[in-house]
């Protein structure tokens, strides 16, 4: 017995056809399926009892055993009287033996004009050919979808990357370690969620749907809610809720949810993405960065299976202490500017006109320290660091420092070059929270479409009384693509944001 495997449609005769007259050839095996009472949408379930990788990896166990696998027919080879078809699921793919003799004259025939793509069960015993390839022996095949489109050629793949992204559902078929990332991104998340409930935290959720879209730097959607007639924003963070919480006693929160910012599109950025926020009562950013450090080292053992992964050129390690550093000491160390020694904003424009630094007029040493750090420094961040004490100027909710006031109680992890988490010694003084919001607004008045509005409620909040409290917020999108090793946000998004075709506007 010889395998046979070829990922060529079936057309008439077998040779390259015009892809209208292929598209025309399956509706009529449609309708003639359907004129003698085979029609596969009637079909309503099918009883699967294994699947491929299950049977590949524990075929000792399984060899002569009848199971039923379902998937999509990916390769078909039709050898007169016995034929071979590979079957994809959802955890790879195998082969199956199909034979006239063994599935009956008319199931035989029927099969023979099945497509690449035609989703399909089958009954039979679990043997291994005499090449050495573990299959099925078919004793029942039946169809179960008949796919009505041509599936791209199985060698080549779905390589269009616009269209992998608007046909996600093509490239989950065509691509397996594109579905293998996706997988991958539901076992990170269900470890998040195992790490932080096994800590104490709990699992909320908060409105989408805001009249003060706050806690970031960040613009947001805007729409209108017709049952109230006011006009209302899509949440840019779960900061503010969050705090709320901890005001009213719950001491350990944390939320996973979809946050939308409308700026603009990149390798690292989408307007909709998932962001988890966490805040802890009677802690600060040292607990954090621990709590940090931890989380990200047991979820990449868990998932990974190590705690050293390779992300493009390098290999990272999140098993060692990650490196800590002030935001001072970093820009020091790669441009050799001491911050410290600058005495005011005019010094700090006069630094950053000589290194070719663009800055805005209403930016200020702090805002120009942090401008020298995303210029100079970033990039150099591969391995998992965190990035201390930032400057008041862009940390309008965090607690400033108490033998530094211009400086807050804020860290960014850094890996791979990337930001991947923020977390600060939250703010609890009202009164000062009240002034932030004040120069907030000014910002606004200047233009900073990213700017906060002041929150009465939150600032009310505020005054109940919060206690000591760390929190953190990390985008899981980019943890992803750090653990799935993926270059761009767009890879680990099921469904990124892609500008409308204008055959699909409405």
């Amino acid at each position: 017995m010889a395998d046979g495997q070829n990922n060529q449609p079936q057309g008439n005769d077998g040779r390259e056809q015009d892809l209208g007259q292929l598209l025309k050839v399956r509706r009529e095996k449609l309708s003639a399926l359907q004129q003698a009472g085979k029609d596969p949408f009637q079909i309503t379930k099918y009883d699967v009892t294994a699947h491929s990788r299950e049977i590949k990896e524990h075929f000792e166990q399984m060899e002569g055993r009848t199971v039923s696998v379902a998937g999509r027919i990916m390769q078909k080879r039709v050898m007169g009287k016995a034929s071979f078809c590979n079957i994809q699921d959802l955890q790879g793919n195998i082969q199956s033996y199909v034979a006239r003799d063994s599935i009956g004259e008319e199931p035989y025939a029927d099969f023979k004009k099945y497509d690449v793509g035609d989703i399909v069960g089958v009954t039979g015993e679990v043997f291994k050919t005499k090449t050495g390839e573990i299959s099925i022996h078919a004793g029942e095949i039946m169809l179960l979808s008949k796919s009505l489109q041509i599936l791209p050629e199985k060698y080549h793949g779905l390589t269009n990357t616009d269209l992998r992204y608007r046909q996600r559902y093509t490239d989950l078929i065509m691509n397996e370690k594109v579905k293998e990332t996706f997988v991958k991104r539901s076992k990170i998340i269900s470890a998040i969620r195992r790490y932080l409930d096994g800590e104490g935290f709990m699992e909320v959720e908060t409105p989408m749907l805001v009249s003060n879209a706050g806690g970031a730097a960040a613009r947001p959607f805007e729409t209108h809610f017709n049952a109230l007639d006011e006009d209302v924003k899509l949440r840019i963070s779960l900061e503010l809720y969050l705090k709320r919480l901890i005001v009213g006693g719950l001491e350990r929160v944390y939320e996973i949810g979809r946050v939308f910012r409308n700026e603009g599109l990149d390798t690292s950025h989408n307007p909709e993405f998932t962001l988890m926020e966490l805040y802890q009562a009677y802690t600060d950013y040292n607990g954090m960065m621990d709590l940090t450090e931890n989380m990200f080292r047991t979820v990449t053992k868990e998932v990974c299976g190590t705690t050293t992964i390779p992300y493009g050129e390098d290999m990272i390690d999140l098993g060692s202490p990650f490196a800590r550093i002030t935001m001072i000491d970093a820009v020091k160390k790669y441009t050799g500017i001491d911050f410290d020694q600058v005495p005011d904003t005019a010094a700090a424009r006069k630094l950053a006109d000589e290194r070719d630094v663009h800055y805005e007029a209403r930016h200020t040493k702090g805002d120009i320290l942090n401008l020298f750090f995303e210029e100079f420094v970033e990039e150099h961040l591969v391995q998992p660091t965190f990035v201390m004490d930032h400057p008041v100027e862009i940390s309008p909710l965090t607690k400033r420092k108490p033998d530094r006031p211009d400086y807050v109680e804020r860290f960014e992890l850094f890996i791979t070059g990337h930001e991947m988490c923020n977390a600060y010694s939250e703010l609890n003084d009202p009164i000062d929270q009240r002034e932030r919001f004040r120069a907030q607004e000014e910002l606004l008045a200047q233009g900073d479409e990213e700017a906060n509005h002041t929150d009465e409620d939150f600032l009310n909040a505020l005054e109940i009384g919060m206690p000591p409290t760390g929190g953190i917020g990390y985008g899981i999108d980019r943890l992803v693509m750090l653990l799935t090793d993926s270059a761009a946000i767009r890879d680990v998004l099921l469904f990124p944001t892609m500008k409308t075709l204008p055959n699909e506007k409405g």
